[in-house]
């Protein structure tokens, strides 16, 4: 059991570290390899102005970044189709842009994944950054991504 409750702390790092990373990409256009770099060697597991950063699973973290980035326009694709009429993709801000993709792209490639531990693991990344609303905006997407894609 320990195991496994290491593993999705491992995971979940990855998927808060990703999420940042590909914020950082979008911010600066740091090249993929220079910042999977960069994470690997000053991010993941560090401690940083006092905080210490949960170890996170290194290849489970790079599949996500080199992924969304490989598939951006797909993942851009799904997204956009499930905002209301009136908006799109590039009106939401910047980092809910990279949740909704990294979320988008485990739910189209990491079918090892359950679909619900996808969704609920972006909620709480959302909450890192959001409020309740926020949070709730992404189950909702995700949720209407994950039902044309995981039939």
């Amino acid at each position: 059991m320990a195991k496994t409750t290491a593993r999705s702390r491992s995971r979940s790092a990855a998927r808060l570290a990703a999420v940042q990373a590909l914020y950082q990409h979008e911010m600066e256009q740091t090249p993929v390899p220079t910042l999977l770099h960069e994470f690997h060697m000053h991010r993941l597991g560090a401690t940083i102005e006092g905080v210490e950063y949960e170890d996170a699973e290194v290849d489970f973290f790079d599949d996500i970044v080199v992924g969304v980035q490989a598939r951006a326009a797909e993942l851009d694709e799904l997204v956009a189709a499930k905002l209301a009429r009136d908006w799109s993709l590039h009106r939401l801000d910047r980092p809910m842009r990279q949740i909704l993709r990294a979320g988008a792209y485990e739910l189209v490639a990491r079918i090892d994944v359950p679909t619900g531990t996808i969704i609920s693991e972006y909620v709480d990344v959302a909450k890192a950054f959001y409020d309740k609303k926020e949070a709730a905006f992404v189950n909702g997407l995700l949720d209407a991504v994950a039902k044309d894609v995981r039939k």
